[in-house]
């Protein structure tokens, strides 16, 4: 795939704009890194994964947190708020065979423990890296090589 920023340069004030969208401190940084890794789980891009996992390392985080966004329900590493933002991710990406995605009860938890703009910045979180997941998944980028170095 061509470079996309050099055909459509707007994407690069796009992204730009996402990032600060979600950067306004309403959610912590690494609740925002563990939802995009296990995003990039869901869809099953290796650049996004490996992209993820790299800036929540980057940040500090430990490899027993990253390795066990694969397995959050069952790992001991995640506080409330962080399994409610996992959750929710998981419910907006997995297709739901018995209707809806997002239940009501689920979307209760969330907002016991985001306010408002937290809840509609996360919202905004799970949507960035879903607005990437077409590039990552028909560009196939080369995990762990910067995009400048790598599209045609």
């Amino acid at each position: 795939m061509s470079d996309p920023v050099a055909l459509v340069p707007e994407l690069k004030e796009l992204s730009g704009w996402l990032f600060r969208a979600t950067g306004n401190r309403s959610v912590p940084r690494t609740t925002i890194g563990l939802v995009q890794l296990r995003a990039g789980q869901l869809v099953g891009s290796t650049y996004l994964v490996v992209m993820h996992a790299g800036m929540l390392r980057k940040a500090g985080e430990s490899e027993e947190r990253i390795t066990a966004v694969a397995t959050w329900r069952d790992a001991p590493y995640f506080t409330p708020a962080e399994r409610a933002a996992l959750a929710l991710v998981e419910a907006v990406l997995t297709p739901n065979p018995a209707g809806e995605r997002v239940p009501d009860e689920l979307y209760a938890e969330a907002a016991r423990h985001f306010d408002p703009t937290a809840l509609t910045t996360l919202t905004l979180a799970i949507g960035q890296v879903n607005f990437f997941v077409p590039l990552a998944l028909i560009g196939k980028p080369v995990p762990g090589v910067a995009p400048s170095e790598q599209w045609t």
